[in-house]
């Protein structure tokens, strides 16, 4: 799931364990690894995002024990990795990296001593003594033809083909090979031949898989560049695709759920997501108090320590997540249903863990997203929220919920006719700041979440530091580190509220010499004239024009990272997908 380190090992036709690994991204290490002339019966492979020990060759999965009869690959957390590794030291094993995966290839090691090298009764034995997060695939070299695993947490898949089977955590890295997939569940074991599948669950009886098997629709064409140079760019510019594919699928999966009663018979309702996804969680929030005045409570997934004693029957939960298997997010569901609450989930995976969770699901259709920044994932999460919004003032007979919804449908047409036009202005922007080493990202009301996204998408993908704060708060201390030429972003939105308050927030930049860049409707004379640099976007009223203002900034973070020589689709010590807490 991440870039830091990447290693393969099969079993070769002598039945021995071969392993080749070492830090760095699979594109830089492909060829010196050696990877396409391995050769074997089965292997297995990863990709490392960091958590146990640096970042080294050493360090890199997979792990073998004492001797080099089992390899193994792990996604997650081992907690109680310290008492077991002073434990298996004291025995004599002999532990050659900082990493809690090891552990568990010298934990196997032993049960399978003790069982006579039954590995199904060794894993089963490791189950029940490592506590915390784990997706483990394994190799015993003296059973060439299975691939092992075992899950907790962590999402694991099969994907089964004609006379092969392949095992991941996530769909896009098999459906080159097979769209036919089963889904395991938490507390599950087993292996698989080329042929066959076992899988056990949690009171070790073996499962029948047949109900089990669903089918990716996704195809590998969504998967590649489709002649662009990154995917980030792709995924930009296949918005208004996206949009248009999650609106079109919302009217059915609405029809399911009887939204009005959800919300409006609430006692009380909580937001949550963590990264882009709190973001877009940010947007719904405004939306439901300003439009539909009801009080919602958004926190980020990581913060559910402090509310998992608020949680209570008659409470909604909306649980945000692009991949539905986000590790905080997944935390805060189990909370909130352990103590009475309704979720609702809001994922762009079927079947991902969160949704299968929750007591409701909303799926986007926003398709693979390859990029480790979120565009459309972001953007497919916003047309969700404000559906279910505009729904509920039609519902209510409110006047104007027709037009929104109908401003609504054609975001994809408008968004379609700006994007070249907006990649090319903020392509010329970033070459002017390039070479800055800070900015501020103002907003405010329901600029405010769009500007918190922007600055991220700076930060992550560009390495420039970047802070959002609402605009208002600039005099009550962020506006003392602004000095000649300092950039400062203002995202306007037309609101009614806020129209007059932002001008003056642009004048008191001004008055310190910041440069100004806006972004802003086309009607905004007055600000146009106060910034220095402005990119316009249609004019459009109120929360459908959140869909629109995010699209500068996902342009100048791509332009931004690229001018700076920097991969803007892996960008360092980021994963697609935080499986881990």
């Amino acid at each position: 799931r991440g870039y830091d380190s990447v290693g393969f090992a099969v079993i070769d036709r002598d039945g021995q364990i071969i392993v080749s690994k070492a830090k760095g991204k699979i594109d830089d290490l492909y060829e010196r690894l050696g990877f396409e002339k391995f050769d074997g019966l089965s292997g297995i492979g990863h990709t490392r995002w960091a958590t146990h020990g640096s970042i080294n060759d050493i360090n890199a999965h997979p792990h073998t024990d004492c001797n080099r009869c089992i390899a193994i690959v792990h996604n997650g957390v081992i907690q109680n990795y310290d008492i077991l590794k002073d434990s298996l030291v004291r025995e004599g094993h002999i532990i050659t990296s900082e990493t809690d995966t090891e552990l568990i290839a010298h934990l196997l090691e032993k049960y399978l001593h003790y069982f006579n090298g039954d590995m199904l009764r060794a894993i089963r034995e490791v189950m029940r003594l490592i506590t915390g997060t784990y997706a483990l695939v394994i190799l015993y070299c003296k059973e060439p033809e299975r691939i092992y695993f075992a899950k907790r947490v962590s999402p694991l898949i099969i994907g089964l083909g004609n006379d092969f089977n392949v095992i991941s955590s996530d769909i896009p890295a098999i459906i080159d090979y097979t769209k036919k997939i089963i889904v395991l569940e938490d507390g599950e074991y087993g292996f698989l031949t080329p042929n066959k599948v076992y899988v056990y669950d949690v009171e070790d009886k073996l499962i029948n898989l047949e109900e089990r098997i669903r089918f990716i629709d996704w195809d590998y064409r969504d998967i590649e560049k489709g002649g662009y140079r990154h995917y980030m760019l792709k995924e930009i510019y296949e918005q208004p695709y996206s949009i248009e594919q999650t609106l079109m699928g919302l009217p059915d999966q609405i029809n399911n759920i009887n939204i009005l009663d959800l919300f409006l018979r609430s006692d009380r309702i909580f937001i949550t997501g963590s990264g882009s996804s709190y973001h877009a969680g940010l947007v719904l929030d405004y939306a439901l108090k300003k439009y539909l005045g009801l009080l919602s409570i958004p926190f980020i997934s990581s913060e559910v320590g402090l509310l998992k004693n608020i949680f209570r029957e008659g409470d909604l939960l909306i649980a945000i997540s692009q991949s539905g298997e986000t590790i905080d997010t997944l935390k805060a569901v189990r909370i909130a249903k352990s103590r009475g609450a309704i979720v609702l989930a809001i994922s762009n995976v079927i079947d991902s863990t969160i949704p299968r969770e929750s007591n409701f699901k909303i799926y986007t259709r926003a398709g693979p997203e390859i990029g480790v920044a979120a565009t459309k994932t972001f953007t497919t999460q916003i047309a969700v929220g404000l559906f279910i919004v505009f729904r509920l003032l039609e519902k209510l007979s409110i006047s104007k919920a027709n037009n929104y919804l109908r401003d609504l449908m054609n975001i994809p047409n408008i968004m379609m006719s700006v994007l070249r036009s907006v990649d090319i202005e903020a392509k010329e922007l970033a070459e002017k700041l390039r070479d800055r080493s800070s900015m501020y990202v103002l907003g405010r009301g329901l600029s405010y979440p769009i500007s918190l996204e922007g600055a991220l998408k700076i930060k992550e993908i560009s390495y420039i530091h970047a802070e959002a704060y609402p605009a208002g708060e600039s005099k009550h201390g962020p506006i003392a580190l602004v000095e000649k030429d300092f950039p400062v972003f203002f995202t306007v939105i037309d609101d009614e509220d806020d129209n007059e308050l932002i001008l003056g927030n642009i004048e008191e930049m001004r008055a310190r010499n910041a440069y100004v860049i806006s972004i802003a409707p086309e009607n905004h004379i007055r600000v146009h004239r106060l910034s220095h640099y402005v990119i316009k976007l249609p004019r459009l009223q109120g929360l459908n024009a959140s869909l629109l203002s995010i699209i500068p900034y996902q342009f100048l973070s791509y332009h931004l990272a690229v001018a700076r020589g920097y991969d803007p689709d892996k960008p360092r010590n980021l994963a697609k997908t935080v499986t881990v807490e």
